[in-house]
């Protein structure tokens, strides 16, 4: 993991594997660290218009969702590399597979953030499949 901000390859954040705990598949069951608090709304598929992308599609709507979360965090002054934890929001699990290929070109994904993943009933646009909203740590 890098720091995306100082260049010295130091990150702010630090990923702890727990003891007694199943090992994590995708995700880290734990991140710490110090530093200013960014914390981003649930991002769905909308481009800058409002308009939906990839109506019925979950990995389009998966990469709109990831480049409209690297907006928000540039807009907080961070990037990926500051994120300790997403969480996804899903009309369907089976949507996990393409959601993790969209996030894994953003994420290092030999430390990735911490995640929840939950099947909700509907968002609040009903061509909406996705919504991920993300924590980060950026230095002081």
């Amino acid at each position: 993991m890098h720091n995306a901000h100082d260049g010295s390859g130091e990150s702010t954040l630090t990923h702890i594997p727990p003891n007694g705990v199943a090992p994590a598949q995708g995700y880290s069951h734990v991140v710490t660290g110090e530093g200013r608090l960014v914390v981003i709304s649930g991002q769905v598929a909308l481009d800058e218009n409002g308009d939906v992308v990839g109506e019925g599609d979950p990995a389009a709507q998966a990469r709109q969702v990831f480049e409209n979360l690297a907006r928000c965090l540039a807009a907080g002054g961070a990037t990926f590399a500051d994120v300790a934890k997403l969480s996804f929001f899903v009309t369907d699990v089976a949507f996990l597979p393409a959601i993790r290929a969209a996030r894994d070109v953003h994420v290092d994904v030999r430390r990735p953030p911490a995640s929840t993943a939950v099947q909700v009933a509907a968002l609040y646009r009903p061509e909406l499949l996705i919504e991920v909203e993300a924590l980060a740590v950026v230095p002081r």
